[in-house]
């Protein structure tokens, strides 16, 4: 069978570290097109990684009917844009998280690929990490019993990404922590648990502590430097209740907090048995048998989750295996996190 001819669109710090090398590990596909708005940017992944035609306009890439199917690794507010285009041009689209900057976007971007027939899979990497796998079983099996609650905490003390820059701009990102790492939590809840269909959702967000950028005091600055003359339109911290018609769902997020720990974990509340699972890491069931309480730490061989995402994507081109991560199902967070959104602002429960 002939490589999957693969175009990158968008060649920042996820591309790089992530989508090209996972691309390059995979026999059965071929990089063709590196494609950013800065042209250096394009070169120097070209470069680095062995070739490769180097644009700037991804419309450049449509006008190539060889190219089979696009990574999009740009802002989130192209995310629609570019992936609505790639399916009506006929190539398939493997886009980063989150699905669009709102509801409404995902919800074009799905009716599209209805129409089109297209691939559409969302990057929610976590579907094909091994420990998340392993408890979805688990649930999946029953070993947990009824799992009435799950709590959800993505907390640090003062890690506001890219202040004044693309993360911190709603115009361009849509949001701020729960749409940059709520989204990869919630949509572990909603994959363990069977996706279960959200039903009410009460929420509050705060924009606190960025909102002065000169005097902003921090642990870490990840994605760039402090831009300054830039702006703080986006939540730092978030609060909810989401009723489904499978658990409960309580979440608590934060860039920035004045506390001094960071909290990444999910617990998984069944009547038989109980689970912590440390995010991108391993996971604890507690339980209890003849009136002994029980610790249990698996020990287990990890597959890195984005060579399994670049791998199950691969695999769907070549025989239209729907995955997961598609749109059809992305679309179940892109709802619940918009509810978020629209109860913190009306103050107020949505019911879906």
């Amino acid at each position: 069978m002939d490589k999957i001819r693969i175009a990158m669109i968008g060649c920042g710090d996820i591309a790089n570290k992530r989508h090209i090398p996972a691309y390059q590990n995979n026999p059965q596909a071929e990089i063709v097109y590196f494609c950013d708005i800065i042209r250096d940017r394009a070169r120097h992944a070209a470069e680095k990684y062995g070739g490769g035609r180097v644009v700037t306009d991804f419309h450049d890439i449509l006008k190539d009917p060889s190219i089979d199917a696009v990574s999009i690794c740009t802002p989130n507010n192209l995310h629609a844009i570019i992936s609505i285009e790639c399916l009506q041009a006929g190539i398939h689209v493997l886009c980063e998280k989150p699905a669009g900057r709102c509801f409404e976007e995902v919800l074009r971007m799905q009716s599209v690929q209805h129409e089109t027939g297209k691939i559409l899979n969302i990057g929610v990497v976590n579907r094909f990490n091994t420990s998340v796998n392993l408890i979805k079983n688990m649930i999946d099996s029953g070993k947990l019993g009824e799992i009435y609650h799950v709590y959800v905490s993505f907390r640090a003390h003062r890690s506001i990404p890219g202040l004044g820059g693309d993360f911190t701009n709603k115009e361009i990102s849509g949001g701020g922590v729960l749409i940059d790492w709520g989204v990869h939590f919630l949509d572990i809840v909603m994959y363990c648990c069977g996706d279960p269909a959200p039903k009410t959702v009460s929420a509050e967000t705060f924009s606190k502590l960025g909102l002065n950028l000169k005097t902003y005091a921090y642990k870490e600055m990840w994605s760039s430097e402090p831009k300054l003359d830039g702006v703080y339109t986006v939540e730092d911290s978030v609060v909810g209740l989401i009723r489904t018609n499978g658990p409960v769902i309580t979440l608590h997020g934060a860039w920035a907090q004045n506390i001094g720990e960071q909290e990444m974990y999910i617990d998984f509340m069944g009547d038989k048995a109980g689970i912590r699972l440390q995010y991108g890491k391993n996971f604890k069931i507690y339980t209890a048998k003849d009136g002994v309480l029980y610790d249990i730490q698996p020990e287990y061989r990890a597959y890195d989750h984005f060579q399994n995402e670049i791998d199950s994507f691969i695999r769907c081109v070549q025989t239209g295996e729907k995955l997961s991560s598609h749109i059809d199902t992305a679309i179940i967070t892109a709802k619940m996190m918009q509810a978020i959104y629209d109860s913190a602002n009306c103050h107020r429960e949505i019911i879906l």
